[in-house]
């Protein structure tokens, strides 16, 4: 990357996109095979679903261990990648939480009377659902973003070609995948370009329409470009793919890997017993 990219990045000048695509291709498990990140990956999920909250919880932080030990993702970059998606979780907290109406018989954490003898109130069963879903949440996204930030995106399509996804498909993602940089630069620039003449903090809804405007056309205008090059390289209706590259897996990843799966399959056994017995006494047996 060059010095000023750099020192834009720290900055917070690079746009995400951007800024997740290079940290794909600059990590320290970029050399590691994209099929079996992407089969770890896959294993992790099922786990993250099937597993114990306690296990799911210890999923992400073996998952956050990969990426920023093993791949030498900067904390920064992950925490932001991080936070930002807990933020939709953050967004359905309400539905999740608060209940309108009479809370009867039920546990009321909290209430806030309305008219009408109704309630606004939280009951103890939201708040351990919400914390049930936090927990596979977190475990789900953790693994994503490995997968996301140690392998490139055209290696993830030659993984789909190899498990016989259809062409069709995989260069419609991959023209899609292309459009979302030419939008994404081409927000940015719009965004400097305010930035640079004395647009402050704030923005109205008049600038608001005159922006969406501009980044249609503007990337609309890029989109064009692209496709009259590709048709100036000799585009004939099929986007070929480069070649997969063959690479040999460390076994040290690999032992790593099927130690921490099988610690996380035995605990969950040992946890049999306990959920079972929880489960008889909530039922009264």
């Amino acid at each position: 990357m060059p010095p000023d990219c750099g020192r834009a990045e720290a900055n917070g000048a690079v746009p995400m996109l951007r800024r997740i695509d290079d940290l794909s291709y600059r990590n320290a498990l970029r050399a590691v095979p994209p099929l079996w990140k992407s089969l770890f990956t896959a294993v992790m999920l099922v786990l993250s679903y099937t597993l114990h909250p306690a296990l799911q919880l210890v999923i992400c932080g073996w998952m956050m261990h990969w990426c920023l030990r093993h791949a030498g993702i900067p904390l920064r970059a992950y925490g932001m990648l991080f936070g930002t998606a807990l933020l939709f979780y953050a967004l359905s907290l309400p539905a999740l939480l608060v209940e309108l109406g009479q809370p009867g018989n039920a546990g009321t954490a909290m209430g806030l009377p309305l008219t009408g003898g109704l309630q606004l109130y939280v009951t103890a069963e939201g708040v351990s659902r919400a914390g049930l879903l936090l927990a596979r949440v977190m475990a789900c996204l953790s693994c994503f973003l490995f997968l996301m930030l140690t392998t490139p995106f055209m290696e993830l399509l030659q993984v789909l070609r190899r498990l016989r996804l259809p062409q069709l498909v995989l260069e419609l993602m991959l023209v899609t995948y292309r459009f979302l940089f030419l939008l994404s630069d081409t927000a940015h620039g719009l965004l400097l370009a305010r930035r640079l003449r004395g647009g402050g903090r704030r923005i109205t809804l008049k600038e608001t329409a005159g922006l969406g405007s501009a980044l249609l056309a503007g990337a609309m205008r890029r989109y064009r470009g692209l496709a009259q090059g590709m048709t100036v390289r000799g585009y004939t209706g099929e986007i070929a793919l480069p070649p997969a590259e063959q690479r040999k897996l460390p076994s040290g990843l690999a032992a790593r890997a099927a130690a921490g799966i099988a610690v996380l399959l035995v605990a969950q056994l040992w946890l049999l017993p306990a959920l079972a017995s929880e489960g008889f006494r909530s039922c009264g047996l």
